[in-house]
């Protein structure tokens, strides 16, 4: 990826999640950049990959854990004397029907992904705010416009995240702050991996369908170091609004065309595409 100084205007970053995946490639795009990197994970020792780079600091946080989260972020954020750039990636996926799942597994997800990361936000953006400069980032998701079958609690998460980033664009407007939807695609990552020890498909032949093309299209899904890029030019931008990312179809013909078609037309085609009967 070419260089794109963004060091620039952004000196410090936090980017949750960042021990696989989209927000490995994140955390590593920045520090490429000259970007001193605060990552989090649950686990500090997961986030060894990134730790041999002089300008990562490793972070303990576990969303589950709401006020702990903040605590953290807070440390976090006076080391770096105030982040330019916070980057919202951590979340997980829970697959199941949503009258099977449990109260309790699908409230912790929603409460994880959306409510505590709502709050971190909170905290950053006030920061940001007072400081009259800086970029919020939350990483959304494609399946806020094509929801995602049997993964109700996810969807509902990242809906909620992209109706927030809404709401903090038109707070934003003339302070010098910046916020990004930033919506991913299908990407080649661990993610359904993750999933599935939390929740298996079984007999359920529907489910099983709808796992296995889960599992084909992330498999032939783009590297993550593509989202890293659409991302890091999107921040260096300056500018609020949605980015969509991910293969050419998912991140732009899709999003047009259910732009224009009636929605009874796009559950059609999900219901064809991922073979609900």
């Amino acid at each position: 990826m070419s260089r794109l100084r963004l060091s620039a205007q952004c000196r410090s970053a936090l980017v949750t999640g960042a021990s696989a995946g989209l927000g490995l490639a994140f955390a590593r795009a920045l520090l490429d950049e000259g970007v001193a990197v605060w990552g989090t994970a649950r686990d500090a020792a997961r986030l060894s990959p990134l730790t041999g780079h002089a300008e990562f600091h490793a972070v303990e946080l576990d969303l589950g854990v709401p006020d702990a989260a903040v605590a953290a972020f807070a440390r976090a954020d006076t080391a770096a004397g105030g982040f330019d750039l916070v980057v919202h990636n951590a979340g997980y996926g829970l697959f199941g029907r949503f009258a099977e799942v449990g109260d309790q597994a699908w409230e912790e997800q929603v409460r994880s992904m959306l409510l505590t990361t709502a709050r971190l936000s909170r905290a950053a953006f006030r920061g940001m705010l007072t400081r009259r400069r800086g970029c919020l980032v939350h990483v959304s998701s494609l399946a806020v416009e094509f929801p995602l079958p049997f993964m109700s609690g996810y969807n509902v998460a990242k809906a909620g995240l992209a109706a927030l980033g809404e709401s903090l664009m038109a707070e934003a407007r003339g302070t010098g702050v910046s916020v990004v939807d930033f919506r991913p695609g299908d990407y080649r990552t661990g993610f359904n991996t993750a999933m599935q020890g939390r929740r298996n498909p079984g007999a359920d032949p529907v489910e099983r369908r709808v796992w296995e093309r889960l599992e084909a299209t992330l498999a032939a899904a783009p590297a993550p170091e593509r989202a890293a890029r659409d991302l890091l030019r999107a921040v260096a931008r300056g500018r609020s609004g949605v980015v969509r990312s991910g293969s050419f179809f998912q991140a732009r013909i899709a999003p047009a065309l259910a732009s224009v078609a009636p929605s009874s037309w796009r559950r059609a085609a999900e219901a064809r595409y991922f073979h609900l009967g």
